[in-house]
């Protein structure tokens, strides 16, 4: 009777353990797929007059973030939220000068707000697994320049054409979102 019970004890921890396990072809699934909804949604907010050209700037955004190179999945999920949640930052403040459908970009925060549900999820089933990345330096490159972003807005007192030049890095971040994506193989 106690081998019994052990072995169903031993069956329902194993259960319980796969089903807190992160699945990442679903989670890859559906960042990619919330990622190509979030590029569409920046594509509509496109007004951009000739004339803002003058006014781009290279960002320079962490080499390690623009070229992933054999980024282990818990490190690309923490660096993917961390990117999420700055956007997420950065259109949440004002943009009236900017002159956009303030539906579109509701929808924008509101899908991100989905993908960094989804990875924070599972970057607490990771932390639960002991497999949490915590020296992340990339991470502080990243608020070092999203902080750059908010600082130019800044200094171009939130105009159109400055809204419109992050606008465009912002869509270059989607691209390199992709690429983290990438990294969460099974």
């Amino acid at each position: 009777m106690t081998n019994r019970c052990t072995l169903q004890l031993t069956v329902l921890l194993c259960l319980t353990g796969a089903a807190l396990s992160v699945n990442y072809g679903t989670l890859r699934f559906q960042q990619r797929s919330s990622n190509s909804a979030c590029e569409k949604l920046l594509w509509q907010l496109i007004t951009s007059p000739q004339h803002c050209l003058d006014d781009r700037m290279d960002f320079q955004i962490p080499r390690e973030v623009e070229q992933p190179q054999q980024v282990r999945k818990e490190e690309a999920m923490v660096v993917m939220y961390e990117m999420l949640q700055q956007i997420f930052s950065i259109f949440g403040r004002g943009f009236s000068n900017a002159g956009w459908n303030e539906t579109i970009v509701e929808n924008l925060l509101e899908e991100l707000h989905e993908q960094m549900g989804r990875l924070e999820t599972a970057l607490e089933e990771i932390t639960k697994e002991g497999k949490f990345p915590w020296e992340n330096r990339t991470v502080l490159r990243l608020k070092t320049y999203y902080l750059g972003i908010l600082q130019y807005l800044k200094g171009k007192s939130y105009s159109r054409c400055a809204w419109t030049v992050v606008q465009a890095e912002i869509l270059r971040n989607f691209s390199f979102l992709n690429r983290l994506i990438g990294a969460l193989q099974d």
